[in-house]
């Protein structure tokens, strides 16, 4: 019963660093209390979370998800900070499978004069918030060809999800997008179920996508984008590959298209 002590903490601490106003005082103290009751009564905390956990399975996957969520946020910006991105010729090397998938996603021009990649997560919380980025450049950069790569890092429920994406582009790539922005703009956990519903709204073929996520290309395609993330280093998302740049993070709308403009002026320059 222990055990489950290091998961109520973990969740206690992301709340932050105490501020001054009198809510965050307040939050403050109420972390504190519970902090010291955990510490002296630890068997009685397990007792009340197993019981909890108990009657609430689906409790588990969520937690899950967040730490994981808050892990990768954590590394990603460690990594963003502390490290370089791979050799350009890691990107060069990898450029058909990276750029030109006939098992990825392609939207907004598919001849663009600049190429952008990302790597999502259906459960991934930043890249919950990244999705209105990502509708910003596809309004804003007409010019822009930008390309989503399943990687399902957070858990089952995040493979799930893929695997009805997947199915969903193999069936109609036109109707792809409604479907990722129902689907990665939902609140909560993402599952197979709620994926299948995102499907179901936008029109999809049912039976066809239930026998499409068997198929070898879900594998094929999954496989092929943690081994691509695998070479450039990325273990994190969103991440985004842009010309030489891996960028680890949601950085915003604004930076990804200052990366947009440095791309396309030294494609031209290139020329």
């Amino acid at each position: 019963m222990r055990s489950v002590l290091p998961v109520i903490a973990a969740l206690l601490s992301w709340v932050g660093a105490p501020g001054s106003s009198p809510a965050q005082d307040s939050r403050t103290a109420t972390e504190a209390i519970i902090r010291d009751y955990m510490a002296a009564h630890p068997d009685e905390v397990g007792a009340i979370v197993r019981d909890y956990f108990i009657k609430h399975p689906e409790a588990v996957g969520q937690i899950l998800a967040e730490l994981m969520k808050h892990r990768s946020s954590v590394s990603a910006s460690a990594s963003a900070a502390a490290r370089p991105g791979p050799d350009s010729g890691v990107i060069r090397a990898n450029a058909a499978e990276l750029y030109a998938s006939p098992h990825q996603v392609t939207l907004g021009d598919p001849q663009g004069e600049v190429t952008l990649v990302e790597f999502f997560d259906y459960n991934c919380g930043f890249c919950k918030r990244a999705l209105v980025d990502t509708l910003a450049l596809l309004r804003d950069e007409p010019r822009l060809k930008l390309v989503l790569k399943e990687f399902p890092i957070l858990g089952p429920g995040s493979t799930e999800a893929a695997r009805v994406a997947i199915a969903a582009r193999m069936q109609d790539p036109a109707k792809y997008l409604a479907f990722h922005q129902e689907l990665l703009g939902a609140p909560g956990v993402a599952t197979e179920q709620k994926a299948l519903d995102a499907a179901k709204d936008q029109g999809f073929d049912m039976a066809r996508l239930a026998k499409d996520m068997t198929s070898d290309e879900v594998a094929i395609t999954i496989g092929e984008d943690t081994k691509l993330a695998s070479a450039l280093g990325i273990s994190g998302t969103p991440s985004y590959v842009i010309g030489k740049d891996v960028i680890v993070g949601a950085i915003g709308a604004d930076a990804l298209k200052a990366h947009i403009k440095l791309a396309r002026e030294a494609s031209r320059s290139a020329q």
